[in-house]
């Protein structure tokens, strides 16, 4: 059991309501400064702040005391040693519901702060602008994160604030006399959350660069952010996200929801809303999973979803416009299904394209951006939700999913390896050109069904798919069905092996001419001789595309 002669709260006097008369200010956000220290002055507060504060605050024709003055020492070291002092933080920390305190406090000569105002560098800021890793080092702050800790630890006797929105609290706090016991433990909360979002974004910057930063070299966003990254798995994950809006309701009406966002995000979540209702929850979800499926094609492609599952998948053909032409053959795969989907395509909308979207009725269009003449006439459709990715949009290279008591974290699924050269040929004749091409476009297409998925392509576009079922024979029938005469002649790829030669049968029975799969069932044998004894060609990828 720990004892302190200092912990025992009979000794504490209490302290509710506590006048201003001292405030210490350190900002890098001088939102709001100069209206702050008028406030402060008229009001007899004596100011105490730094180097640039300080001097915004000066000009501005207000008394100010610099920090040096009180501690008797310069700022030094280019400004990185400035508030480390005890003659600030005994100021700061000095618990005066403590008589011994408020005597040690007198006996050294140092006079208590009620307030402190600190915002620290703009470290998150200073990252996205894509400045060189020294630079970048310098905005870790030291200083204010020990100012703001101290203040939050001793909110019994300081009210401290973080942002210029919570200036009008002290404004009011001025005129009622003091900041009240309840408001510095809001105030403290507030601080703590801000000094840990601080120090997530600058332990998240080191675990993204450590090992790859260049001392002096700009940094830079990899070229190819979709390699795949092996993650290091710590003995903790941070993941720090902000409020950003609340939505009408979330799966179901009866649900709240909310949407946060990443603060180096380029996502859905950062997208900009053009026309169009609020987005929704389900919104959300689906146009990610539109996105997913678009962006892993390097031509021109667009994907259409319907509850998380693609309703089709296509590239550009021929020679009309590239995504009027993907998005018609990716509707043709299931156009009863596409009847208020969601749509993306991985290049801007064009007018070709958008008149092939008007009369379609869709819940949500997201692209990298629209033509303007294409966005003038999508914008007659009122209610037609246009979303804007954020430019250099990407997906991270992790991602997690939250469980009862926890959380489950994996690499994402960048398995490239869409190249048919290195595939094994396990039945029937080598694929020609064009087969080749359809094949592959299923295995990359594939990878955005949700397991069991099972997905039948002809000349670069999805023509039936079967997705989430149970067995992987439910899903070889929907994808048939779905598919009718267009089965015929098409190729046809699997997320996972066949575990029986049922499924893949009823692929052959409806004319499939070429099969994909990853291969590994105990009963490949089995399925490679159906393959062989119908003259279709199969193929083995080594790799599944499992989607839950």
């Amino acid at each position: 059991m720990h004892a302190s002669s200092t912990s025992d709260s009979a000794d504490l006097r209490h302290r509710d309501a506590i006048p201003i008369q001292r405030a210490l200010i350190s900002v890098s956000d001088k939102t709001g400064l100069v209206e702050l220290a008028a406030a402060l002055v008229a009001a007899g507060v004596e100011i105490v702040s730094t180097g640039s504060t300080a001097k915004t605050i000066a000009e501005a024709g207000f008394a100010v005391t610099e920090v040096a003055e009180v501690t008797g020492f310069p700022e030094s070291l280019d400004g990185r040693v400035r508030t480390l002092h005890p003659a600030i933080h005994a100021g700061i920390l000095a618990d005066l519901r403590r008589e011994a305190h408020e005597s040690e406090l007198a006996q050294l000569g140092i006079t208590a702060f009620q307030l402190v105002v600190s915002n620290l560098y703009p470290f998150v800021e200073t990252v996205a602008s894509g400045v060189a890793p020294d630079d970048i080092i310098e905005q870790i702050d030291i200083g204010g994160p020990a100012l703001v800790r101290a203040a939050a630890k001793n909110h019994a006797n300081v009210a401290i604030v973080t942002s210029p929105a919570g200036y009008a609290q002290v404004l009011k706090a001025l005129v009622l006399g003091g900041t009240t016991l309840a408001q510095r433990q809001r105030l403290a909360a507030e601080a703590f959350q801000h000094t840990a979002a601080y120090d997530r974004a600058v332990a998240a910057w080191f675990a993204d660069n450590v090992a790859s930063w260049s001392y002096g070299k700009r940094a830079s966003v990899p070229e190819t952010p979709d390699e795949p990254t092996e993650l290091i798995f710590a003995d903790t994950f941070d993941y720090e996200v902000r409020l950003k809006s609340s939505l009408r309701y979330g799966e179901n009406s009866h649900q709240s929801a909310a949407l946060y966002v990443e603060a180096h995000g380029r996502g859905i979540a950062q997208a900009t809303l053009l026309n169009g209702k609020e987005m929704s929850y389900n919104n959300y979800v689906d146009a990610d999973a539109a996105l997913r499926a678009a962006y892993d094609f390097d031509e021109p492609a667009v994907a259409i979803i319907k509850h998380a599952n693609p309703c089709g998948i296509a590239v550009s053909r021929g020679a009309g416009d590239p995504i009027a032409s993907a998005h018609e053959r990716a509707h043709a795969c299931d156009p009863v299904s596409a009847y208020g989907g969601v749509i993306a395509a991985n290049r801007p909308i064009t007018l070709a394209a958008a008149e092939s979207i008007k009369d379609i009725f869709t819940e949500v269009v997201v692209a990298p951006d629209f033509e303007p003449e294409a966005l003038t006439l999508l914008q007659t459709k009122k209610n037609l939700r246009l979303l804007k990715l954020p430019s250099g949009y990407h997906r991270a290279a992790e991602e997690f999913k939250q469980i009862s008591g926890g959380a489950l974290l994996q690499s994402r699924d960048s398995y490239a390896d869409f190249d048919s050269d290195s595939w094994t040929l396990v039945a029937g004749a080598p694929a020609d050109p064009p087969m080749r091409a359809d094949l592959e476009f299923a295995w990359r297409s594939v990878r955005s069904v949700k397991s069991n998925g099972i997905l039948l392509a002809h000349d670069g576009a999805s023509v039936g798919v079967g997705m989430g079922q149970v067995n992987r024979v439910d899903s070889c029938q929907l994808a048939v069905s779905r598919a009718g005469d267009r089965a015929a002649g098409a190729v046809a790829a699997s997320d996972a092996f066949f575990p029986f030669a049922d499924g893949a049968e009823i692929l052959i029975a409806a004319g499939v001419t070429a099969i994909v799969q990853p291969g590994g069932s105990i009963r490949d044998d089995e399925v490679i001789l159906a393959a062989k004894n119908a003259g279709v060609t199969m193929y083995f990828t080594g790799e599944r595309h499992f989607f839950h």
